[in-house]
């Protein structure tokens, strides 16, 4: 497996703590440098773990130890700092989305392929047994040929438990882009690219009160729209209906179904690395599959477990063409939903790769 590829995290917040849990018990992964705009936040982030440096971000880009830049920014200061690691020749691996814009996102991949870097991107939730078992069913020809598949979310929002939700109601937030990463990749995993979109939205208040934490019954201002919905035609013929909501209060509707000629699957929520894959055909009820493909008891991080053990040359299952093509589909389908018109897709990838049921986790190496 040779030695472990050294990370350096840009961005303590919330999500950065289940990012530490994993590197650390990732043989092939080193955390060895910390950064944020608050370095007291940071100082605390990192206390459970001995030997991380907390640096500035100049100083952890100039840092020679460091291999890849782990980028844990809000989303709007994701190209921005990409940029930087890019700049300083390393390979950098983003939180969802990619970049704010697709636009943005397009100039760090051609930045990166410029400066001879990669540049990877969550999530990694679909590389777990959820969506890797579901894959593998579709692969085997269990469904027959896929045909249809539906994505729902739908929450009150994250302003009922998120300390500071400002950003999930600003540029670059909404359920569409904070959330559907993951399903819109689940749903380019399962059925491969998109090249069409049709789409509609609605933003039902202007206004987001906080209910948790030191700004409890703060008002902050909403941007973006908050219940987007729409339909992905993908380059196989598949249609999938997606739904991604801010504004209602819950749902019975599974979070993915992929409906073949031959069968159905309910797919578990991209949100999370496992859970059981049901599958129906046409006159037998639902039955549960054994786990048979995915990582085995992952956590957020095993994407750039996975990431640094790809060849030079290979592309990642979780690349940043995969991510820039998902950003593309959420864009166009809000553009289509203010135009009334459906959108071509310009951007494609490859269908990632499948992962083999691995266990345990410690057990990634190259592809």
């Amino acid at each position: 497996m040779g030695q472990p590829v050294n990370v350096g995290i840009v961005g303590c917040g919330a999500i950065s703590a289940q990012y530490f849990q994993t590197i650390d018990r990732l043989p092939q992964l080193r955390l060895v440098a910390v950064a944020d705009l608050d370095l007291d936040r940071a100082r605390e982030a990192v206390r459970p773990y001995a030997g991380v440096d907390v640096l500035s971000v100049a100083e952890l880009m100039a840092d020679p130890r460091v291999g890849v830049v782990l980028n844990l920014t809000i989303p709007a200061a994701h190209a921005e700092i990409a940029l930087q690691a890019i700049a300083a020749g390393k390979d950098v691996y983003c939180e969802k989305p990619l970049a704010a814009t697709a636009a943005e996102a397009a100039g760090m991949l051609r930045a990166a392929d410029a400066a001879q870097v990669r540049v990877g991107c969550a999530p990694d939730t679909v590389l777990g047994t959820g969506t890797q078992t579901a894959r593998k069913a579709i692969d085997d020809g269990l469904i027959g040929r896929p045909v249809a598949a539906t994505a729902t979310m739908m929450t009150p929002g994250h302003e009922r438990w998120h300390p500071n939700p400002d950003f999930y109601y600003a540029p670059g937030g909404g359920p569409l882009l904070d959330m559907g990463p993951y399903y819109i990749t689940s749903l380019v995993t399962l059925l491969g690219p998109v090249a069409t979109v049709i789409g509609a939205a609605s933003r039902t208040r202007a206004k987001r009160t906080i209910s948790s934490g030191p700004r409890q019954g703060e008002e902050i201002p909403v941007t973006v729209d908050t219940h987007v919905t729409g339909v992905l035609v993908h380059t196989s013929g598949a249609l999938s209906t997606l739904v991604m909501s801010f504004d209602g209060t819950a749902t019975k509707a599974p979070n993915i179904e992929v409906h073949g000629e031959a069968g159905s699957l309910v797919v578990p929520d991209p949100n999370y690395f496992d859970g059981s894959v049901l599958f129906s055909e046409v006159r037998d009820g639902w039955q549960t599959l054994p786990a048979a493909a995915g990582y085995v008891g992952a956590g957020r991080g095993v994407g750039l477990a996975d990431f640094a053990a790809t060849p030079v040359g290979e592309e990642p299952r979780t690349s940043g063409t995969l991510a820039y093509h998902v950003l593309d589909v959420m864009e166009s389908l809000l553009a289509s939903a203010h135009s009334g018109a459906a959108v071509n897709i310009t951007s494609t990838c490859e269908r990632p790769p499948p992962v083999d049921l691995i266990e345990p986790l410690q057990n990634i190496d190259s592809m």
